[in-house]
């Protein structure tokens, strides 16, 4: 189902898409086309690398937006690295996921080694995005924060919070594809959530897209490179740059 609501609870956009997405470009468009209808103009697109960064370039070509990337990274369980227990956002503190601390009978002190090293992680890939560039001004402005997908939205929840901090006029979650019940959980963390499909069945982000390449520092560098030249295309080489 299409899933894109105001914090007042307003649908403002109806329709169908057709799942799985050819890739990350063609998911871009689809998302674009609802944005850009709901007056942002002077916004900036924040894309969490690295999957974000193609989706947000045509949601940035679109909108005729500047495009940076919000980096944040997950914390894991130590013992299960895999397992998400919360994230960080590049400017704001930890969040965690109370509940299953609790259920893991954790506190968040005894994750602060892990911490650390994803906060040494984190800054690594500012360093190598942005080359000693500030993330853009955003108080004041719309702020539209993009992913290629959420699947339990940990990171895009530390995301929201610390760019909420940063004082936008307006703060608005998009993706192209998401959990229905982690769109509701984010719903009041922003001023607008914009899900094109929130399938029931939803697993994993990946079985939403046929070409679901992982991506490298190096191509997110390129995708944020050609988003700075006026009129510059897509990096054809890039995955999820579309080959059609």
């Amino acid at each position: 189902m299409p899933w894109s609501r105001s914090a007042g609870g307003g649908v403002r956009h109806a329709g169908t898409v057709r799942l799985p997405y050819t890739d990350r470009a063609e998911a871009g468009r689809v998302l674009a086309a609802r944005l850009a209808t709901m007056g942002l103009e002077g916004a900036v697109v924040l894309a969490l690398p690295r999957g974000g960064v193609p989706v947000g370039y045509e949601v940035a070509r679109r909108l005729e937006a500047p495009l940076d990337v919000l980096v944040t990274r997950k914390i894991g369980y130590p013992r299960q690295p895999e397992l998400g227990v919360g994230a960080i956002a590049e400017g704001g503190s930890p969040v965690f996921d109370g509940g299953l601390l609790a259920r893991l009978g954790l506190r968040a002190d005894d994750l602060a080694p892990t911490v650390a090293a994803e906060r040494a992680e984190l800054d690594r890939r500012v360093a190598a995005y942005r080359h000693g560039r500030p993330l853009p001004r955003v108080a004041g402005r719309p702020v539209i924060v993009v992913d290629d997908g959420l699947a339990t939205g940990g990171t895009a929840r530390a995301a929201v919070r610390a760019l909420r901090e940063r004082g936008p006029s307006r703060l608005v979650l998009a993706v192209p594809v998401g959990a229905a019940e982690t769109v509701r959980s984010l719903e009041p963390e922003v001023d607008d959530v914009v899900v094109p499909a929130a399938p029931s069945d939803f697993r994993a982000v990946g079985q939403w897209y046929r070409d679901f390449d992982q991506l490298t520092d190096a191509d997110v560098t390129a995708w944020l490179e050609h988003a700075a030249r006026p009129g510059g295309e897509a990096p054809g080489g890039a995955p999820g740059a579309g080959r059609g």
